[in-house]
């Protein structure tokens, strides 16, 4: 072997060389970071800003998934999915309250009830808090892409959207139903469209969205509402500026968003019903029924919802009027349309707040970022930042319900199973009630408060007979209307009790206080069978067969 291979560089000094007091301290202050390489791909690199959004947004969901669950819908859903579940088959008419026997039901939400309950037996309780913390989540997180893709990545217009979209939606985001995914529809399709420059994939995108909408839930109504004003707002804004409608007519974007309107409808038919499924989403919205609800009512500024949304308008107004951005014709469709909806029912709101929420914050940043771009510095990205941000998404699943339960499973025993679930619904839960009617299971109907029918018909009883559950419009009206009666003790009260069998009635202490009192001057007719600061169950004393 030639010694040319064998011989160290003249200019590289041998271990000889180098001191002894050099050599023990490379030995100790190990290798010189400073020239270590970030091997990471630079399509996988992360960064500080990133991480700061992973931060807030896992923080989200992480108090959210300890957020009690609801008494009320999310029981009902899952009581028909159950039913699904068991029958391998949908509904043709009301399956689970006598009183709706023969009724046409439509299930517009059947996919969902079918999801949320194949999850929960696989793991309980925590996979509903996931599913409601997920959803609320995904909604920010689909409106902060969208803001900071039109403010230059803008910080405090990102928090602003959250805070806004929060504040505004509070008290529709507190109870979890299947509503929430089509809020995350909704929103996507919204970003999708304002946020984001036409891709040939929308072709695809957008119809495969709708199938999967349509049978979530009935509110992809909403969504196709959206497509429309989203086409007819280009339409107006290229007339404006051309004053021809020739222009319009010859628009590319125009007759694209026209298009795609036409195949989301298509696409929406994809579902066990066909096109009946418009029908029953409209026909639910015109039952008499639900407009006796508190959240069916116009929204006022007697509801803190109502002065949130009316504070969320008024900061539109002012940054409308300083913003140097243009004003676009779908942008005045959106709020007005959606703002005049919710004026009829106050439930429009919850898709009115994630569209005002993004044009406050997208408004706002111009206005603040007039003539500072040149100021906005890209956030530098280095693998060190995809491992922490990586490494806060792993601590936000994890120390959660759902996630305590993937990595150890559930509750091993029955009592400790009870414990969880009473600790993960709210205070409002009929518990207690329930347990006693496990305990003295009552013969034939029941006269429930309407709040608790869902949960009552999920825990209660096997085949329990309950008069009404949260499903309003599958209540003829007739029986609608004679609940209303004995629940509020109007004129022949006890005889409509008669006349219906009911042998055991169920209520809320706050709320029925003239039935309850009513009751208990009935002491020959009706006894009190359990009673606590928050329920009372009256049982008739000669149950009618």
């Amino acid at each position: 072997m030639s010694t040319a291979l064998t011989q160290p560089d003249s200019d590289t000094p041998t271990s000889a060389e180098v001191p002894e007091d050099v050599q023990e301290n490379e030995r100790l202050s190990g290798p010189d970071l400073n020239v270590l390489e970030d091997r990471v791909p630079q399509w996988l690199q992360g960064s500080r800003v990133l991480a700061l959004w992973t931060a807030v947004l896992g923080l989200l969901y992480l108090v959210l998934s300890y957020q009690p669950l609801w008494h009320t819908d999310i029981w009902g859903h899952l009581s028909y999915g159950r039913w699904i579940w068991e029958q391998g088959r949908l509904p043709d008419v009301e399956p689970l309250m006598p009183l709706s026997i023969g009724m046409t039901y439509i299930d517009t939400a059947w996919l969902s009830q079918l999801m949320g309950y194949g999850l929960y037996r696989q793991f309980g309780v925590s996979a509903l808090q996931m599913l409601y913390a997920a959803s609320i989540t995904s909604a920010c997180t689909l409106l902060l892409i969208g803001v900071l893709r039109k403010s230059n990545s803008n910080i405090s217009a990102g928090f602003l959207v959250i805070l806004t979209f929060g504040i505004v939606d509070y008290q529709q985001l507190l109870i979890v139903r299947p509503q929430l995914f089509g809020l995350v529809a909704f929103v996507g399709l919204f970003t999708l469209l304002t946020a984001f420059r036409w891709r040939t994939g929308w072709w695809f995108v957008v119809p495969v969205l709708f199938v999967l909408w349509a049978n979530l839930h009935g509110s992809f109504i909403v969504g196709l509402g959206l497509l429309a004003a989203s086409c007819a707002g280009h339409a107006i804004d290229v007339f404006r500026r051309t004053h021809n409608w020739r222009a319009v007519m010859a628009s590319r974007h125009v007759r694209r968003l026209f298009v795609l309107t036409e195949l989301a409808a298509v696409a929406a038919l994809m579902n066990p019903y066909g096109i009946g499924l418009y029908g029953e989403v409209f026909a639910v919205a015109g039952n008499a029924n639900v407009h006796d609800l508190i959240e069916w009512d116009p929204l006022t500024l007697r509801m803190s919802q109502g002065k949130a949304a009316l504070l969320c308008a008024l900061a539109l107004m002012f940054v409308y009027r300083l913003s140097p951005r243009r004003v676009r014709a779908s942008e005045v469709l959106l709020l007005v349309g959606l703002g005049v909806a919710a004026m009829w029912t106050s439930r429009m709101i919850l898709w009115w707040a994630p569209v005002a929420a993004y044009y406050l914050a997208v408004h706002a940043a111009a206005i603040y970022l007039r003539g500072r771009k040149s100021e906005m510095v890209a956030s530098p990205r280095s693998g060190k930042w995809s491992v922490v941000t990586i490494g806060l998404a792993w601590i936000f699943f994890a120390y959660t319900p759902f996630g305590l339960t993937v990595l150890h499973g559930q509750p091993k025993t029955p009592e400790e199973r009870a414990n969880k679930f009473a600790k993960s619904v709210s205070q409002q839960t009929p518990l207690m009630v329930t347990d006693y009617l496990h305990r003295h299971p009552p013969q034939g109907l029941i006269l429930n408060t309407y709040e608790w029918g869902d949960f009552l018909l999920w825990a209660g009883p096997k085949d329990l007979q309950l008069f009404v559950n949260s499903h309003a419009h599958l209540v003829p009206e007739e029986v609608w209307q004679d609940y209303l009666t004995i629940v509020n003790a109007g004129n022949d009260w006890e005889d409509k009790l008669d006349r219906y069998g009911v042998n055991a009635i169920v209520l809320d202490v706050s709320d029925r206080e003239a039935l309850i009192k009513a009751l208990r001057s009935r002491n020959e007719v009706w006894r009190i069978g359990y009673e606590d600061n928050m329920s009372i169950a009256f049982i008739r004393e000669q149950p009618i067969l």
